[in-house]
């Protein structure tokens, strides 16, 4: 049995989903991969070849030994939502996303993990992508109390463009939209995502308390209230979150258009780059020569991906892939050519 999942790219919505924000966020053309089979004992051997490491322990204790044992997490809320396993299995995980770079690797890889072991239970839900998708939210962020969105496990899981809607409740849309390549650049760059997380979250959703005492009505969904009490730097960063807010909207109005403007596309993709790098501050000198070069090599649009701090920019070039791809490399990052992909899929039985 072999589960394969992509990583995804976020269009709009970069730094807002936990917000309870809309994201636009897209599927793309590299992979996480599981493949196994059980075994006749209660052990669960998880072979690492790209990390040359092998994790095993047993199903009889599934008690986490890490501040982010994943893979035990999975389990345990898969048996939660009625799986059993009367029998262990060893499986093998490979991917070609690059790690902690921004691209949700670590979220392909739980999607494929929650799939993976529908599959190898003793019984077998038909559980659709959307209930992969939940489940592995439930358990890569909310089981360990991680300051991420649902983005990275819905765009992975289901595949294509999405629109996901968080608050009131979760909406998922799917925008039948083929836009066209696009190139992923590698700074190579090491980051915190974590630390970037929390300090973007932590700056803004002080700010909203702050504007919901003053204004029991404030809607950060709807308002473009900026209260004069706040100082100048809160200002800012409220006025970013609302921009972004509205450049996710005009990219959603284009997806909605009769004919897709590829221009005004790369221009929002420019803007909302902008507004992550001056206003969160989360990009680097490296991605900026990466998103100059490609830039420069023609892409229409650029921006970085992820939390920012290292990682991973794209650039949109419908027309010249090949182009940009070798100008992000000749500055020193490591190019993929991106094309849309559909979700987790099990490839064999």
């Amino acid at each position: 049995m072999n589960i394969s999942t992509p990583g995804r790219i976020c269009l709009f919505g970069e730094h807002q989903d936990y917000l309870g924000l809309p994201v636009i966020a897209m599927a793309i053309s590299l992979y996480a991969n599981i493949s196994g089979q059980k075994r006749s004992d209660g052990k669960v051997i998880i072979n690492k070849p790209d990390f040359g490491e092998i994790e095993t322990f047993s199903l009889d204790d599934l008690n986490y030994s890490t501040s982010r044992d994943y893979y035990k997490s999975g389990i345990k809320i898969c048996k939660e939502n009625g799986l059993l396993f009367s029998a262990g299995f060893e499986c093998s995980i490979q991917s070609e996303i690059p790690i902690q770079a921004g691209t949700s690797s670590s979220s392909a890889i739980m999607v494929s993990w929650i799939h993976f072991l529908m599959k190898i239970a003793d019984s077998h839900p038909q559980w659709d992508k959307l209930k992969i998708a939940t489940l592995a939210y439930k358990a890569e962020v909310l089981e360990f109390s991680e300051p991420g969105g649902m983005m990275d496990q819905y765009s992975t899981a289901l595949g294509g463009i999405i629109h996901l809607e968080s608050q009131p409740q979760v909406l998922v849309e799917s925008i039948n939209t083929n836009i066209g390549s696009f190139v992923l650049g590698d700074s190579q760059e090491p980051k915190d995502t974590i630390g970037i997380l929390n300090r973007c979250k932590k700056q803004r959703t002080a700010i909203i308390k702050k504007c919901k005492e003053w204004m029991p009505d404030f809607d950060l969904l709807k308002t473009d209230y900026i209260s004069n009490k706040l100082n100048l730097d809160d200002k800012k960063l409220l006025s970013g979150t609302f921009r972004n807010r509205d450049i996710l909207n005009e990219g959603l109005n284009l997806f909605e258009s009769i004919k897709f403007d590829h221009e005004k596309f790369g221009k929002l993709l420019n803007e909302h780059h902008e507004i992550l790098r001056d206003t969160l501050k989360i990009s680097t000198p490296k991605i900026e020569k990466m998103i100059s070069a490609s830039l420069e090599g023609g892409a229409l649009g650029a921006k970085i991906n992820g939390s920012g701090g290292g990682g991973c920019m794209f650039a949109y070039a419908p027309n010249n892939v090949e182009a940009v791809a070798e100008a992000i490399e000749r500055v020193g990052g490591k190019a993929y050519i991106l094309n849309m992909s559909e979700g987790t899929l099990c490839l064999e039985n």
